[in-house]
């Protein structure tokens, strides 16, 4: 098998090199990329490798920008320490996604997950099968959750996905802010939340927000590349984007 690592960390890579060879001595590693731009270049000028280990966050951006510049057909295993770009990922060529550190069993299962199917239809067929399966999964009607039932005093009240302006975290509890200024508490962590929430209306910016498209009044240029996002109803704290989040961002905005 040949497979393309693609991280920027250099001790995260000998790692994968090392798990690689406890798993099969005999899989080839063709390199290591560690960035955007750089893997590019590589897609571009190389045959595709069986399988790819990528990891999220590279030294000059997100994995997910490659995606945006050229067409991969072959399978992807991201491999990262952040749970919070699950959805995405399986939005692209993903067949799994792992958290650091790797550990040898997981990957394991996750190269046989490949090599079961191409046992069942051939190096060819399961490329197709494999780009087929993703163009379903792109093309599926997914159900997001379209209402909270939430507590107001003694009672409960319904509020629709759409009334809500954003969803913050502050000691360990989850808020509900609507677009009119009412405030619930909510019993779903921020990261329940990114799994059930359409993310073509909703995204999280940070670590504490998850804002809707419709809240949003301005975004302006923050020191070392970051964002500021001015939203309504106004929140107490500012809600900044990080540097490797606002291109991601940016181009959810114009999605």
């Amino acid at each position: 098998m040949r497979i393309l690592i693609v991280e920027d960390e250099l001790p995260a890579a000998k790692r994968l090199k090392n798990v690689l060879g406890e798993i099969d001595p005999e899989i080839e590693v063709l390199g290591v990329i560690e960035s955007v731009a750089s893997s590019i270049t590589w897609f571009r000028e190389n045959p595709s490798p069986d399988v790819v280990l990528m990891d999220v966050q590279l030294s000059d951006g997100l994995s997910f920008e490659i995606f945006e510049s050229i067409e991969l057909t072959c399978p992807i295993i991201f491999t990262t320490a952040f749970d919070e770009y699950a959805i995405r990922a399986f939005r692209v060529n993903s067949i799994d996604y792992l958290l650091k550190p790797i550990e040898t069993e997981a990957l394991k299962v996750s190269l046989e997950k490949l090599e079961k199917m191409r046992e069942h239809l051939g190096q060819v067929g399961a490329h197709e099968e494999i780009r087929k399966l993703f163009t379903d999964l792109q093309n599926n009607t997914i159900s997001y959750k379209s209402r909270f039932l939430v507590r107001s005093g003694q009672a409960f009240t319904k509020v629709n996905t759409s009334e809500c302006a954003y969803f913050y975290s502050a000691n360990k509890l989850t808020h509900l802010i609507t677009h009119n200024g009412k405030k619930y508490f909510l019993d779903y962590t921020l990261e329940e939340l990114e799994e059930q929430l359409n993310p073509g209306a909703f995204f999280r910016v940070n670590r504490q927000f998850i804002l809707n498209i419709d809240a949003i009044v301005n975004i302006h240029s923050f020191f070392s590349g970051k964002l500021k996002v001015q939203i309504n109803p106004k929140p107490d704290d500012d809600i900044i984007v990080s540097r490797l989040k606002a291109k991601e961002f940016k181009d959810w905005l114009e999605a």
